[in-house]
């Protein structure tokens, strides 16, 4: 489609809805607008939170929707279902995709089933022991450990923890919290994530960026507080390893189905083994997230940026006919 047929078209941005992370989609959203306004489209801001987002998007006469949300209930296949349900157009990737890189358990057997690196792990069984399996887990995996919820994005609930009482303690609150959680072998070194942009022959991988927190790890609130973060970008890798991050982030979008845009998390370890700790496929576009520092670094505008991915949407829909 050319790029003025495509901003003709009627555009929502989805941006805020209910889940955790609720106040980053917003301000994700407020940029994702601005960018499409300042390309001359015609746009709306519809906030899935109102229970008649869909009716509010049917009376706009709405032909794509950028999905500007993240987290439960948003990126896991949730409202890709109801807009496939309605038949919009959408950024992003599918429902199974969607569903199956939300959840941080199924996402590893995959990776597992392909050779893909990620940490070891265990899931927990509900109808387990809780604190049985967390002996298990330190018996099989070692502390430090990570505990995570198995669907939440933006590192919310994750928790490193060194001693066997204060795993016990942190995971039935996790579990009560969250639900359905994971333990992960630590894994120490350097925090990098590599965006992916494009579709089918035009997909590639971004510069690396290594991510240098000021707090234990890059949690929540290192993400999202200015400063609170050092962005090197490219990440501090040998051109070998750089090669090697990249094409392990191209093989995790491939392996999960994803289409349009993600971004993959990685730690590479001391020895210099990258393993995938996840991948996004709603990625945030604030001003402090990832993905736009990298495609800034790959000499790409925010503006570029947007309509690179509002341009995917209507491709996947015509692939897939």
């Amino acid at each position: 489609m050319e790029k003025e047929q495509l901003l003709e078209k009627r555009i929502a941005v989805l941006m805020g809805g209910k889940s955790g992370e609720r106040q980053v989609s917003l301000r994700s959203g407020a940029r994702i607008v601005a960018a499409l306004q300042r390309l001359g489209a015609d746009v709306v801001a519809i906030d899935p939170i109102d229970l008649d987002w869909v009716e509010q998007m049917r009376a706009a006469s709405i032909e794509i929707v950028f999905l500007g949300v993240h987290g439960k209930g948003c990126e896991d296949g949730t409202i890709q279902g109801v807009l496939e349900a309605f038949e919009f157009s959408y950024t992003g990737s599918g429902v199974l995709a969607s569903a199956l890189a939300m959840n941080k358990v199924i996402t590893k057997r995959v990776l597992s089933t392909l050779n893909i690196p990620t940490p070891d792990y265990l899931a927990v069984d509900p109808n387990q022991s809780l604190n049985l399996q967390c002996e298990e887990a330190v018996n099989r995996l070692g502390l430090p450990l990570v505990l995570k919820p198995a669907s939440e994005g933006s590192s919310i609930g994750v928790s490193i923890i060194w001693e066997l009482s204060e795993l016990r303690r942190v995971a039935h609150k996790t579990q009560h919290q969250f639900g359905e959680i994971l333990f992960e072998r630590y894994i120490q070194g350097q925090e990098v994530t590599v965006g992916l942009l494009g579709i089918e022959e035009t997909l590639r991988a971004l510069p690396v960026l290594e991510l240098v927190p000021k707090r234990e790890f890059y949690d929540y609130e290192a993400k999202y507080t200015e400063g609170m973060t050092e962005f090197i970008l490219p990440a501090r890798l040998s051109d070998s390893l750089t090669d090697q991050v990249q094409e392990i982030a191209l093989g995790t979008h491939r392996a999960i189905g994803c289409w349009g845009v993600s971004r993959v998390d990685m730690l590479v370890d001391t020895d210099g083994q990258p393993y995938v700790m996840e991948i996004n496929t709603l990625p945030g576009l604030t001003d402090l997230s990832d993905l736009p520092a990298q495609a800034a670094a790959a000499g790409m505008s925010y503006d570029e940026l947007i309509y690179e991915i509002l341009a995917s949407a209507p491709a996947r829909f015509a692939a897939s006919d």
